[in-house]
C-alpha cells in the first residue's frame, strides 16, 4: 500500500510525547514536537526531529488550542497528527478539524469519539448494544434538584461523574445525603474547568469492586480484536496509581466474556485504532461497563510487555490503512508472563496528594532485564503547575506476578527523584502490602489501607533524620573546604576535645533538634530525640553517601538546594531544611490569618470579599493546580481585611491570597 505519511506531529508533552516520538522514529517516521514556552527545553522537544512553539504555558493557550496544533503541522510539513492521551486526544471536533485540514488523525474517527466521549450518551448506546452497565441516571436534565433526586432514588452510595473527560476529574463518591448537593456543585465546577463541559451523570457505587479494562484495536477492514485485560483497581481519588496485566481476578472464561463485551462495545461505534473499554468487576464475577477511552491509555506498556507488541506501531500501521497485524487467536497465543506499572507523580501523599512544583535536582533510574521506564524528565528541568502531576511510569515484567512485583519493587527503590516530593515511598508500600501481594484488590484499596490520617502521620525515621543531619554537615564542611582551599582531612579536627555542632532541621512542618559530633576516621555521632546514632562514612561526593550504620554498609542519594538537603535512603526521599538560625514561625499555618497558596496554580474562584465575616475552616478560595481543585481555608475566623488576588490569576506557592483580621 502506498504510504500516506512519513512525518508525524505529536500533539502532546511529557512522557507520552517521548513514548510516541520514540515509537514513530523506530518505525522510520520523522517527528515533530509541539511545546509551550514552559516546555522549551523539555525532553520531547530535544528528541524530535523538529519542534514548534505553540504558545504560553497554560494548556488552554497552547496544547488545547486545535488551531495552533494544525498550524504547527502545516508549517512543519507533518502529514499526520498523533494526539497521545489527555489534552485533545478525545475531542471529536479536533479529530474532525485534523481531517478537514487534509491531515491524518492517528486515532479513531470523530464519530466514534463523539459516540463514546460523553459518558451519559455512551452508556445509553451500550445498553442498546446489550453491554452490561451500572444502574444510574444519564439523562439530559442537569439541574441540582434532579440530580439529587435521582441519586437518592438510586440509593447511596453513588458516584457523581463528569459526563465528559476522565482521569478522575469531576468525580465524587457520595455516602451521606448531607454532602450530596455540595458534591454535585464541586464535581460540576471541576468538570467545567477540566473539560469545558459541566454535564454530570449519577451511578450506583459498586462497593469493593475491581476496575478491569480491556484493550481493543480495530482497523478499516472490519477487523476488531482485544489484547486481554488490565487490572487498574489501585486508585486514589479515582485516578489510577498501579496497573497490571493480566488481572489476578480474571480467569480464562471471564477473559473471553469480558473481551467479547469490549469488542461488542467497540463494534457498536465502528471503532478504528487503539481504545480501552473499562469495566467494574464485582466480587460475584459480574462486570459492568464504565466508559470507553478512545485513545492510547497511560497503562498501555503492561499490555505491550505481556503480549510482545508495540501499540504505537500498530496505531501507525492502522492509520496508514493496513489491516491488524495479528488475529485474535494469534494474540491470545502470545500472552506471556505478567507486567506491573506504577505511576511516579510529583505529589505529596502526606498532604492530601498535593501537587508539587520545583526543579528536578536528581533523576536516575535502573535499567535491566524486564524493566522499562517511560518518562519525560531531565535533571534541571522545572516541574510547573500547568500540567498533570504524573512524571514517569516504571514497569516491570516477570514470568509470573511475584517475579514482576519483586523486580518492580527493587527498581523503584533504586529510582532517584529529588527536588520535588513524589509518591515513590507510597508506591513501595503498596507493592509490599500483603493484600497487594495476594492480589486482593478493589478500588478502595488505598483508602482502606493507606487512609489520609495515616499518611499525614508518616514521618521519616530517626535514622533517616540523623543521616540527613550528617549529610548537611558534610556538605557544609566540603563547601567550606573548597571555598578556603582547606584539606578535607582537617574536617572534625580540634585542638582539644571534640565538640558537637547543633542543628535544627525541619521536615514536613516538624522541627528536629540534633547534634553532630566528629570522631576519628570518618566516624560521627548524631544525637536526635534522645537517641545516639553512630555513622561511619565510607565514601562521599555531592550526590552520594556510602555509610555504615548498625553494622550494615548502605548507600544514599543526596542533593543540595540552598538550605535544603534532599536525602533518598531506604526507599524514601525526603527534604530537610536547615532552620538552625531561622526566625520562629506561627505554630499553625494560617493561624496568623494569612491565607497562602498551597501550590503554584491558578485561582479558580474567590468566595469572599473584603469586609465579609468568615468562620474557621470556611472555603475562601479555590485554587487549581495540575488539573486538581483545592478548597482553601483558614483555621481561624474573623473579618476579611484584604483580598490580594483575582479569579484567573496565576499564583506562586506560598503567595498571599487574602488576609483575615481576627476579632
Amino acid at each position: 500500500m502506498t504510504q500516506g505519511f512519513n512525518k508525524v506531529l505529536v500533539a502532546n508533552r511529557g512522557e507520552i510525547a517521548v513514548r510516541v516520538i520514540t515509537g514513530a522514529r523506530r518505525a522510520g517516521y520523522r517527528t515533530v514536537a509541539v511545546y509551550s514556552e514552559a516546555d522549551r527545553d523539555a525532553l520531547h522537544v530535544r528528541m524530535a526531529d523538529e519542534a514548534v512553539c505553540i504558545g504560553p504555558p497554560p494548556a488552554a493557550e497552547s496544547y488545547l488550542v486545535a488551531e495552533k496544533i494544525i498550524e504547527a503541522a502545516r508549517r512543519s510539513g507533518a502529514q499526520a497528527i498523533h494526539p497521545g492521551y489527555g489534552f485533545l486526544s478525545e475531542r471529536d471536533d479536533f479529530a474532525q478539524a485534523v481531517v478537514g485540514a487534509g491531515l491524518i488523525f492517528i486515532g479513531p474517527d470523530a464519530a466514534s469519539i463523539r459516540a463514546m466521549g460523553n459518558k451519559s450518551a455512551s452508556k445509553r448506546l451500550m445498553l442498546d448494544a446489550g453491554v452490561p452497565c451500572v444502574p444510574g441516571y444519564q439523562g439530559d436534565a442537569q439541574d441540582d434538584e434532579t440530580l439529587s433526586a435521582e441519586a437518592l432514588r438510586i440509593g447511596l452510595p453513588v458516584m457523581v461523574k463528569a459526563a465528559a473527560g476522565g482521569g478522575g476529574r469531576g468525580m465524587r463518591r457520595v455516602d451521606d445525603a448531607a454532602t450530596l448537593s455540595e458534591s454535585i456543585r464541586s464535581a460540576r465546577s471541576e468538570a467545567q474547568n477540566a473539560f469545558g463541559d459541566g454535564q454530570l451523570l449519577i451511578e450506583k457505587a459498586v462497593v469493593d469492586a475491581r476496575h478491569v479494562e480491556i484493550q481493543v484495536f480495530g482497523d478499516r477492514h472490519g477487523g476488531l480484536v482485544h489484547l486481554g485485560e488490565r487490572e487498574c483497581s489501585v486508585q486514589r481519588r479515582n485516578q489510577k496509581v498501579v496497573e497490571e496485566a493480566p488481572s489476578p481476578a480474571v480467569d480464562a472464561e471471564l477473559r473471553v466474556r469480558m473481551g467479547e463485551a469490549a469488542v461488542a462495545a467497540a463494534r457498536a461505534v465502528n471503532y478504528v485504532g487503539a481504545g480501552t473499554v473499562e469495566f467494574l468487576l464485582g466480587a460475584d464475577g459480574q462486570f459492568y461497563f464504565l466508559e470507553m477511552n478512545t485513545r492510547l491509555q497511560v497503562e498501555h506498556p503492561v499490555t505491550e510487555m505481556v503480549y510482545g507488541v508495540d501499540l504505537v506501531d500498530w496505531q501507525l500501521r492502522i492509520a496508514q490503512g493496513e489491516p491488524l497485524p495479528l488475529t485474535q487467536a494469534q494474540i491470545d497465543a502470545r500472552r506471556n508472563g505478567w507486567a506491573i506499572e506504577v505511576r511516579l507523580c510529583a505529589e505529596d501523599p502526606s498532604r492530601g496528594y498535593m501537587p508539587q512544583t520545583g526543579s528536578v535536582l536528581q533523576w536516575q533510574y535502573p535499567e535491566g532485564s524486564g524493566l522499562r521506564m517511560d518518562a519525560g524528565l531531565l535533571e534541571g528541568q522545572q516541574i510547573s503547575p500547568f500540567y498533570d502531576s504524573m512524571q514517569a511510569k516504571l514497569i516491570a515484567w516477570g514470568a509470573d506476578r511475584e517475579q514482576a512485583r519483586g523486580r518492580l519493587l527493587a527498581a523503584l527503590e533504586q529510582t532517584r527523584l529529588s527536588g520535588v516530593h513524589s509518591n515513590k515511598a507510597l508506591l513501595g508500600k503498596i507493592l509490599s502490602h500483603p493484600e497487594f501481594v495476594a492480589g486482593c484488590l478493589s478500588t478502595n484499596f488505598i483508602e482502606r489501607n493507606f487512609p489520609q490520617a495515616a499518611l499525614a502521620a508518616d514521618h521519616p525515621s530517626i535514622r533517616q533524620i540523623a543521616l540527613a543531619a550528617l549529610a548537611l554537615y558534610l556538605d557544609d564542611t566540603r563547601r567550606l573546604a573548597d571555598a578556603n582551599g582547606l584539606s578535607t582531612e582537617l574536617m572534625g579536627w580540634h585542638s582539644s576535645h571534640a565538640s558537637a555542632v547543633g542543628l535544627i532541621l525541619r521536615c514536613r512542618e516538624v522541627a528536629y533538634s540534633l547534634s553532630v559530633r566528629s570522631l576519628a576516621q570518618q566516624r560521627f555521632i548524631v544525637e536526635v530525640a534522645d537517641e545516639s546514632i553512630e555513622i561511619q562514612i565510607e565514601a562521599q561526593d555531592p550526590q552520594r553517601l556510602a555509610f555504615v550504620m548498625d553494622g550494615v554498609r548502605e548507600q544514599a542519594a543526596v542533593a543540595r538546594d540552598a538550605d535544603t538537603i534532599w536525602l533518598d535512603a531506604w526507599g524514601r526521599c525526603e527534604s530537610f531544611q536547615d532552620v538552625t538560625f531561622a526566625p520562629a514561625e506561627a505554630v499553625q499555618a494560617g493561624s496568623d490569618g494569612r491565607l497562602l497558596a498551597n501550590s503554584d496554580g491558578k485561582i479558580v474562584a474567590i468566595h469572599v470579599a473584603a469586609g465579609d465575616a468568615v468562620q474557621s475552616r470556611q472555603t475562601l478560595v479555590v485554587l487549581e493546580a495540575m488539573k486538581m481543585e483545592f478548597q482553601l481555608t483558614l483555621p481561624v475566623g474573623g473579618t476579611v481585611g484584604e483580598v490580594a488576588v483575582v479569579p484567573g490569576q496565576q499564583v506562586k506557592h506560598r503567595q498571599l491570597l487574602l488576609r483575615v483580621d481576627q476579632s
